[in-house]
Order: structure tokens, then C-alpha cells, then sequence
């Protein structure tokens, strides 16, 4: 099974959204790890407010460090925003990228829209990271949920022949 982790500085919004989504979208399929460089005090409530819009719960996360024995045993390491710095362990298997998202609050967007706009971005990372992993994304698309009829020449009914 592969093996996700998230960091941001604080642990308190970024890591813990995208660790939820992935989570979520993945059904258990993935193992899911969120840590901070400094973390904070309590997971960011409009964080959890944010995903609880989308069904999505948190539960009873709270902000952990980063564990070096971890990060050397997951096989994707993923840094949110520009704040974290993560450098590679003796004997890490997996891999360092970051996703540098963008940040509402920078064009003068705050509260409930700045979160849920951070949200919408990280779950649309979320499906394409579970697209590279090869898992199956249980999250179903509203708009593929209606039923699409496509009528061609050759569907069309005929009369009188």
C-alpha cells in the first residue's frame, strides 16, 4: 500500500486538509501521515470547518512534528506552501516534492472563502496524486452523477420504412 505524507510548518491547516482529502478520496487504500516543521497548537477550526462542507471529517487530529523515522519510511513526501523545509534522511526511500499552492489571502481574500478556496486546490492535487499513486478515487464528480444521452444519426427513430 503506498504511503503519503504531508507537511507544512504548522500542521494546523495545509497538511491536515490534504491528509483528510487524501484519506477520504483514497478510502483507506493509502497510508495517510500529516506532520509539522513547528507545529501549532490545535488544528486551524476553520480547516475543519472547510472539509466538513465537503463531508469530509477531521476528527480528532491535533498538529504532531515531524518524525525523521517516518519521513524516511514513506514513499511520497509532499510540502505544502513556501514555510516548511524538508531535507532528505539517511536511508529515505521515497520522495521530496512540494506543492507551493496559492494563497488567497495575498489578494485580499480571508475567513471562510480564503479556506475553502485552499481546500478546493489541495483536493484537486489530491485527485491527480491519487491518479500517479494508481488508486482508485472514491470522491464521484456531481456532474457525472446525471445521466448523459448522446443521440446519434443512428439512434434517431425512423418512421415509415
Amino acid at each position: 500500500m503506498p504511503s503519503v505524507l504531508f507537511v507544512c510548518s504548522r500542521n494546523s491547516g495545509k497538511s491536515q486538509m490534504a491528509a483528510a482529502l487524501l484519506r477520504s478520496r483514497s478510502g483507506g487504500r493509502v497510508d495517510v501521515y500529516s506532520a509539522g516543521t513547528r507545529p501549532g497548537p490545535a488544528v486551524n477550526e476553520e480547516a475543519r470547518a472547510s472539509l466538513a462542507r465537503l463531508g469530509v471529517v477531521l476528527g480528532n487530529e491535533r498538529p504532531t512534528l515531524l518524525d525523521p523515522e517516518l519521513l524516511a519510511d514513506v514513499d511520497r513526501v509532499v510540502v505544502l506552501g513556501y514555510e516548511a523545509v524538508v531535507a532528505p534522511v539517511p536511508g529515505m526511500k521515497g520522495t521530496i516534492e512540494a506543492w507551493h499552492l496559492d494563497e488567497p489571502s495575498a489578494h485580499g481574500i480571508q475567513g471562510e472563502t480564503r479556506m475553502d478556496l485552499i481546500r478546493d486546490e489541495l483536493d484537486d492535487r489530491v485527485a491527480g496524486l491519487i491518479k500517479e499513486l494508481g488508486v482508485e478515487d472514491l470522491q464521484i464528480d456531481e456532474e457525472e452523477d446525471e445521466p448523459t444521452v448522446v443521440i446519434t444519426p443512428s439512434s434517431r427513430c425512423r418512421s415509415g420504412s
